[in-house]
């Protein structure tokens, strides 16, 4: 989820760039950088960093010029560096591009513009760009259909800016997937990714629909269609407050991060499924690990991390142990680092951390590899501590995660494992092709189903406005659901400050059933329908002793109407994969009885978003 910009009009563009990149900063900050036309040349400047070390090196060595485009980095290919910052050039420099998203196709038109006789500088997917667009420039020079060919090769998501040595009259810039905004100020003109960067400027925009195209001017702005035909269209009048715009119009940043994880779960998703020519998922693809050979004969899966990473390892378990009859550890990273751990040669390793910096996992990590084992790092940072030394990484692409309370950092994690332990049992021979093709089928629903949740989430508010004041809170839930009710838990205690706890529901006649009276609210997880039975009557055994009860289910028949005071329906899916669903509703929970007890759920007393030191 990186952050581009771009203006075009009759001022210096440098400070204008630099200035709209800070309000975006939050959209990436591992490097930033800008290409300025100074009269001449295209002249790019990054840094590797925070944005204000472009500022560092842009005060020692100025660029001016009335247009250009800038970039502030979240890595997704390549380590963060200043040759994997953007803008990234072709090989003249005659062409800048910047990028938001991921080009699923970029190996393979590395591998032809290679062979072509490109020479490449960086590892990022978006110099395939660059060169795409100068290899189809070359053609006829007209960099309009250059742009608008290239785009027909591109597979994935993306918002692009482009400028041209030979048109600086112009910033052409497009999207698929990911966001961008127009601004349209006196002759002068913008694009961004988000409004915070347009609103000292301008209030009237465009907001660019999928595959279209805008062709920016000092003096105006023409919209197209992907196959070059005019639109016509009213500028949007925005009339949000700085403070909210940053946020995307939401109160929060905890609140945004909910509602980005249908895009969340594609972007991590849809570049490892394969299709076939007829568009169906046949397989799994995990292009960044090395080799999967040693998941055949795989004697256990060891999972470590720390708070949600390793609660996402508790779900992982069932799904590695169901899908791949693989037996499966969950250890907290504090406490594996601690004791003497047994490992073996055949042990797979996998370690679970948003940052990629969290210490305690970081240590667990030296110490398994130390004994021998292959370590499987699962980060959303590039570049990380934990990335560059495991032995594989695989990558969560949920872009910069700003809240503490982590939402869709999670979701993502559980993704990444559901792949993984999906693939697994293909390997293994544990899953049938029947089977493997319906789980593909079922997880590729996954974010369309999480924004219907995201769609109809007035009932949880309700909720929680009637609820907030409880003493005490019990997630209970048999097997996923066992599972994912640590999560749930957590992420209420995190941020409205209740007392949350959460147990396998079987186990609540062997000690917290004493602690079940009239102040108490037990959420129920029940999206396995084979043991329906069994947690409903857990419910009657807690309202019986004067709780109130709420359940999470996917169940559309009202097996649960009778017994429990309120019930919260997600869309249905297969029971093994529910847990990404079912997640959902508590976040949503959690955030407005934050809200309700007067709390600032982005930043929980206490916490830290990422815990690097003991």
């Amino acid at each position: 989820m990186c952050g581009i910009v771009g203006y075009i009009g009759s001022k210096n563009a440098t400070p204008i760039l630099v200035d709209a990149l800070k309000k975006l900063e939050y959209r990436g900050y591992d490097s930033a950088g800008i290409a300025v036309f100074d009269g001449q040349d295209i002249v790019v400047r990054k840094a590797k960093g925070a944005l204000k070390m472009l500022e560092e090196r842009l005060a020692k060595d100025t660029v001016k010029g009335c247009s250009g485009i800038g970039h502030t980095r979240w890595a997704t290919h390549g380590e963060p560096s200043d040759i994997n910052a953007h803008p990234q050039i072709n090989e003249s420099g005659s062409i800048a591009v910047v990028h938001n998203g991921i080009i699923e196709n970029y190996a393979r038109l590395r591998a032809w513009l290679q062979s072509e006789g490109v020479v490449f500088r960086s590892q990022t997917d978006t110099e395939v760009v660059a060169h795409l667009i100068n290899y189809f420039y070359e053609k006829d020079y007209d960099i309009f259909q250059a742009v608008l060919q290239a785009l027909n090769k591109l597979e994935g998501s993306y918002a692009l800016g482009v400028i041209c040595k030979d048109y600086p009259d112009r910033i052409i810039a497009c999207r698929k997937e990911c966001p961008l905004v127009v601004g349209l100020g006196q002759n002068e003109n913008f694009i961004a990714s988000d409004i915070p960067a347009l609103l000292e400027h301008t209030r009237d925009v465009y907001f660019l629909e999928q595959k279209e195209v805008a062709v920016l001017y000092a003096d105006h702005v023409d919209l197209f269609t992907a196959s070059g035909e005019k639109i016509v269209r009213e500028p949007y009048h925005v009339d949000w407050d700085v403070s909210a715009a940053e946020k995307g119009g939401y109160a929060h940043f905890m609140l945004k991060e909910i509602h980005e994880q249908p895009k969340a779960f594609t972007d991590t998703m849809r570049p490892r499924l394969v299709k076939d020519a007829a568009g169906k998922n046949i397989d799994i693809n995990f292009e960044e690990m090395q080799s999967f050979d040693s998941w055949k004969n795989a004697g256990r899966i060891v999972i470590t991390a720390c708070g949600t990473a390793s609660y996402a390892g508790q779900v992982a378990k069932y799904a590695f142990e169901k899908f791949a009859r693989i037996p499966v550890e969950v250890d907290i990273a504090s406490e594996y680092r601690y004791r003497n751990p047994v490992s073996f040669p055949t042990d797979i390793f996998i370690v679970i951390s948003q940052s990629g910096e969290t210490a305690d996992t970081l240590a667990a990590m030296r110490l398994a590899k130390a004994g021998g084992a292959r370590i499987i790092a699962i980060t959303n940072c590039v570049g990380s501590t934990i990335a560059r030394e495991a032995d594989d990484v695989v990558y969560t692409w949920a872009g910069p995660e700003i809240a503490v309370a982590s939402t869709k950092a999670f979701t993502s994690q559980l993704m990444c494992l559901y792949l993984l332990a999906l693939k697994c049992g293909k390997l293994r021979g544990t899953l049938s092709e029947k089977d493997y093709l319906h789980y593909l089928e079922e997880i590729e629903k996954i974010p369309s189903k999480a924004q219907e949740i995201l769609d109809n989430q007035t009932d949880i508010q309700k909720l929680a406005s009637q609820q907030f004041n409880k003493e005490k809170i019990f997630y209970i839930g048999r097997q996923f659901d066992s599972a994912i009710s640590t999560e749930c838990a957590l992420k209420l205690k995190e941020v409205s400050y209740m007392h949350s706890e959460s147990f396998p529901a079987g186990e609540l006649k062997h000690g917290p059933i004493a602690l079940v009276d009239k102040s108490t609210l037990v959420v129920a997880v029940a999206t396995q329908h084979d043991l329906f039975d069994k947690i409903a009557s857990n419910i009657v055994e807690v309202a019986s002793r004067g709780a109130t009860t709420m359940v999470i289910t996917q169940d559309k028949t009202g097996y649960f109407n009778s017994c429990a005071s309120t019930v919260i329906s997600i869309p249905e899916t297969d029971d093994a994969l529910s847990s990404m669903l079912s997640i959902i509703p508590a976040q949503l929970f959690a955030y407005y009885c934050a809200i309700q007890r007067g709390n600032d759920p982005d930043k929980p007393r206490n916490l830290a978003k990422s815990v690097t030191v003991e």
